[in-house]
């Protein structure tokens, strides 16, 4: 790296410039660390002038490509010793750079950091109430959408919030451009177990991440993960042939015998005796569960915004699930754009 060099890439993927991009650089901009470039991945040509004249940030239109080459991009035309990846609809804590370069410099085998995506207090409510599904230990990962003490290692870890080295990036290749969503999870598993990295989960490295703003998009998001996910137990079972996936699943195939079998009843066909009893406890054991789930969201956010949440996790089980199960039937999958 030149002397001059800066220290941190800051690689941001985007369709085009808006209101996300205009409040996030002033705060990348804002920056404790002030060693770092911003590099702006646009589909087409854009004046950065017209955003900022600090001549730290500068603009490549891509076309309309995955995230996940745009990436790959980014990191081609860095010249930082760090890439720093963050999404268009996140904007980071001052201290961002700052914690990532301290675990760097006192821990040489880190091969990146990772940190939570919080969920902006001034998000829109049904925003939030899209955020608060994530935010208990019973919904999945609460560590990537909220500080959950202590830092440990992972093996998978979202691209909202990723620094990596940069020579641990380029020995893996980049992406897996072949992916979205996803890429992420293929990285990271490339990084870790065949390359030998160590990826560390810092609950103080943090950005702010704005959710998707009602129940439609929400699902549209779960479900492609979901969709990925499931195809990933086939095809990358390192990191994806974990039970916590599979749950949404084993739920939807509760829920299509429990229909079946009140079809067969209502139709007169004969059903098992203790079916009834046995659909009847797994309802209420789901019902129970919901309840703890409540519970534990109102450790972190309102009344109202917790109670909202609670149809959004019961739809985001259920549509998680059959997605998966979904992606599991598939032998290869298209990338899409996410558009």
């Amino acid at each position: 790296m030149l002397p001059d060099a800066p220290l941190f890439s800051i690689i941001i993927p985007f369709k085009a410039p808006g209101p996300y991009l205009a409040e996030s650089l002033p705060h990348l901009l804002a920056l404790l660390e002030p060693r770092f470039e911003v590099i702006l991945l646009p589909d087409a040509p854009m004046d950065v002038s017209a955003w900022t004249d600090d001549p730290r940030v500068r603009a490549v239109a891509t076309g309309a490509v995955s995230p996940a080459l745009k990436r790959d991009r980014g990191a081609e035309l860095s010249l930082g010793e760090y890439l720093a990846f963050i999404d268009d609809d996140a904007y980071p804590d001052p201290a961002w750079l700052t914690v990532a370069r301290i675990a760097f410099e006192d821990q040489p085998q880190l091969a990146a950091v990772g940190g939570p995506a919080v969920t902006p207090a001034d998000d829109p409510f049904w925003a939030r109430a899209s955020g608060a599904v994530f935010l208990s230990r019973l919904t999945g990962f609460p560590e990537r959408y909220r500080p959950t003490p202590p830092s440990r290692d992972v093996d998978d870890w979202p691209t909202v919030n990723l620094i990596v080295r940069r020579d641990a990036f380029f020995a893996v290749g980049g992406f897996d451009t072949a992916c979205w969503p996803g890429e992420d999870t293929k990285f990271c598993l490339d990084l870790v177990y065949k390359k030998g990295g160590v990826i560390r989960y810092l609950p103080e490295l943090f950005v702010w991440h704005h959710r998707r703003p009602g129940l439609k998009k929400h699902l549209r998001q779960v479900g492609n993960y979901g969709l990925h996910r499931g195809h990933f137990v086939r095809v990358h079972p390192e990191t994806s042939r974990r039970v916590r996936y599979f749950l949404p699943a084993a739920w939807v195939v509760f829920l299509v015998a429990a229909v079946l079998h009140g079809l067969a009843a209502l139709a007169g066909l004969p059903v098992w005796g203790c079916g009834g009893a046995l659909i009847g406890l797994g309802f209420g054991a789901y019902a129970f569960f919901l309840v703890l789930i409540l519970c534990d969201l109102l450790r972190f956010e309102p009344l109202p915004v917790a109670l909202a949440a609670m149809p959004f996790v019961a739809l985001t089980h259920a549509w998680y699930g059959l997605r998966f199960l979904q992606g599991l039937t598939k032998k290869k999958l298209i990338s899409s754009l996410g558009r």
